[in-house]
């Protein structure tokens, strides 16, 4: 299927590594032209290289940090800068750290809510009237199984995409008539180094061995197995291409279906 992308451009937040780099290395399978973000600069200098090689889309990366108060302004105007517009913007972010709800801590609440809602609110506010003056774009948030089954341990995480999954859908009202798209992207056990730590923190709490962790977790999966960064990326590609574009405020799972709910 041509997924119409080509020449298109992207911004992949969080994209040196991880679910973020995956969607960013299938869209530019597909042509995009891809800005990926990170705070590693090693780590996103190697992941631009590695999709240049391959010769389809092109990368290129710069440096930013989503708790910084001028993240939005001065990324926006970073990739405006040196794209000349954005087409597609998937938002990702990294996971807080486990813990219960019961133990959630005010002062670390709204420090978390500042990188992980806020920052993609406003970033995504900055970008959105550029798509809708060009008539055509694609917002994809990247956010977690937990919006619609909470994972025990993971309260913050829990709390705060389902924020983004209220703005996401009144979002996707506002400017579905613009030929803007928004929706999200849930994952569950894709395997990755987020998911090895929660194994890790798992693994210790229950005083079970790594391996013993693994094994229950993949028995829980209907599939038996982790989804692979990849099967991930495609999906995110899919969501962002022209023949998705009748979909808009949804949330797809990517979970080998592991969410019981309907």
């Amino acid at each position: 299927m041509d997924l119409g992308l080509k020449d298109r451009r992207a911004l992949v937040l969080a994209s040196s590594r991880g679910l973020g780099r995956g969607v960013a290395e299938a869209l530019a399978a597909e042509g995009v032209r891809v800005m990926l973000t990170g705070r590693d600069e090693a780590a996103l200098a190697s992941a631009a290289a590695e999709i240049n090689a391959r010769g389809a889309g092109q990368a290129d990366w710069v440096t930013v940090d989503l708790t910084a108060p001028d993240f939005a302004a001065k990324l926006a105007s970073h990739v405006q800068e040196h794209f000349g517009r954005v087409d597609i913007l998937v938002n990702n972010t990294g996971g807080p750290k486990p813990g219960l709800a019961r133990d959630i801590n005010a002062s670390i609440l709204m420090a978390q809510a500042q990188a992980m809602v806020a920052s993609v609110i406003e970033l995504t506010g900055r970008l959105i009237p550029g798509m809708c003056a060009q008539g055509w774009g694609r917002v994809l948030t990247i956010a977690s199984s937990g919006i619609e089954q909470p994972i025990p341990n993971l309260s913050l995480s829990n709390t705060l995409r389902g924020a983004l999954a209220g703005w996401n859908k009144t979002l996707a009202t506002e400017v579905a008539g613009e030929g803007v798209t928004c929706n999200m992207l849930l994952p569950g056990r894709i395997h990755t180094a987020r998911v090895d730590q929660l194994d890790g923190v798992a693994a210790e709490t229950q005083g079970k061995a790594l391996d013993e962790v693994r094994a229950a977790s993949r028995a829980s999966i209907p599939a038996k197995r982790y989804g692979t960064v990849e099967e991930f990326g495609a999906v995110g590609a899919f969501l962002c291409s022209v023949p998705a574009g009748y979909i808009t405020g949804s949330m797809v799972r990517c979970d080998g279906g592991m969410i019981r709910s309907l």
